[in-house]
């Protein structure tokens, strides 16, 4: 019996807009700490930097975490695995609300970023054998717009949630709400086909194609560069724009703006030419970030530019991994668990360096100038990538697909 292949030009399963909302869910918690930081920071009796170590514990979480978590439950169903890290990630939750002690807290994010990890590899999976290769960017492209919305929703929200509920209270909430979507979840992500199981050996042995690991490569200089600038961006408008402190969550909202143009924007483009649509992507982030040095002497100027960079940033996570998914073919999972752990390890890369830049003559340019320089030893890879000639094995497609695979 043929199998039916959606068009990008149809409606997506419902399971892609509903694992959108479960990445909203679960990345909110990454931003959530830096709106409830002066409450921990009190309950705690700690200095507020220590308390800003909880977002780095969820990052190494959910870097270390993707991989080791993809392996572990590659003989699960996917719905199971999801089902099992929403749970967990309530678990989690609830261990964080009721600690005691910023110890336990700290173990308590480490965990929910290694489970958020486990649900990104496997969301992936879900949404790209849903649609078909020729929809896969514009899947992924939607559960991206649910990491963009958390990036502007997640601080605010944190603190509207601190103010009403206490810190303990918002943590209760994101609970219930994960454990909600687990069971959403479940019953709306589709069973197994016949056939879809794969070993870990054959895991591994996708990863031997070489033009995977320059994608990974270029993913964590791109992204390192991109979102190591917006890591410091407060600094940058507060000091060469003039806009006021209190104005610069507006222009995270722009950011915001941007980054969901750019999730849902590449799709048509990158399903047809991925690795074409990357360098274009990885280009346009080199363009915007050095304008962005002279552009931010001006308020207006500097909001055009910031917007930008929340195009071209967030348009690179859904090509990027739909191309290292298609790379890997049959055995996708491990793949888009090394995605996930580039993309994290370019922001934590990114955000180190970029804060050491500050304290250089650069000054509050320095992150841009750093991400001018990571985004151009990014295209290296990525220009090797188009100049390689695909093996055999580097051009795969899942078992269930029919369509004429992308060209590169």
């Amino acid at each position: 019996m043929a199998i039916r292949v959606r068009s990008p030009r149809t409606s997506l399963p419902p399971v892609v807009p509903l694992l959108a909302l479960g990445a909203f869910l679960m990345c909110t918690t990454e931003f959530l700490i830096a709106g409830l930081l002066p409450q921990m920071a009190a309950d705690f009796g700690v200095r507020p930097s220590r308390i800003g170590l909880l977002i780095m514990a969820f990052a190494v979480g959910m870097i270390v975490g993707a991989p080791v978590m993809a392996l572990a439950t590659l003989r699960l169903p996917k719905r199971a695995t999801l089902v099992l890290a929403l749970v967990t990630f309530a678990a989690g939750h609830v261990v964080a609300a009721l600690s005691g002690s910023f110890e336990l807290l700290f173990v308590a994010r480490v965990l929910t970023g290694v489970v958020t990890g486990a649900f990104w590899s496997a969301a992936t999976v879900v949404a790209t054998r849903a649609v078909g290769p020729d929809a896969r960017t514009h899947a992924l492209g939607v559960i991206g717009s649910g990491v963009a919305l958390a990036t502007v929703l997640g601080v605010p929200l944190g603190s509207l949630a601190g103010d009403h509920l206490g810190w303990r209270g918002a943590f209760w909430l994101l609970a219930a709400l994960a454990v909600v979507a687990a069971a959403v979840i479940g019953r709306f992500t589709p069973g197994e086909q016949a056939g879809a199981a794969v070993s870990v050996r054959s895991e591994f042995r996708a990863l031997r194609s070489g033009r995977l690991w320059f994608v990974l490569g270029a993913t964590v200089l791109v992204m390192g560069g991109c979102m190591g600038t917006f890591t410091f961006i407060s600094p940058l408008l507060t000091e060469r724009s003039g806009i006021p402190l209190e104005l610069v969550p507006l222009v995270f909202v722009c950011f915001g703006v941007g980054s969901m143009i750019g999730t849902n924007g590449v799709g048509r483009f990158a399903d047809r030419r991925p690795v074409a649509t990357f360098i274009g992507c990885a280009l346009a982030a080199g363009l915007v970030l050095l304008l962005l040095i002279p552009f931010s002497a001006n308020p207006v100027t500097a909001v055009i530019a910031i917007t930008l960079l929340g195009v071209v940033t967030m348009a690179i996570p859904p090509v990027a991994t739909g191309l290292t998914v298609r790379l890997a073919g049959p055995a996708p999972t491990l793949a888009a668990a090394l995605t996930v752990s580039a993309f994290n390890g370019g922001v934590a890369s990114g955000s180190t360096i970029g804060g050491h830049m500050l304290d250089t003559s650069l000054g509050a340019t320095g992150p841009a100038t750093l991400g001018i320089a990571m985004v151009t030893l990014g295209l290296i890879p990525l220009v090797a990538v188009s100049m390689r000639r695909p093996r055999r094995t580097d051009d795969h497609r899942f078992p269930s697909c029919a369509a004429q695979p992308a060209r590169a």
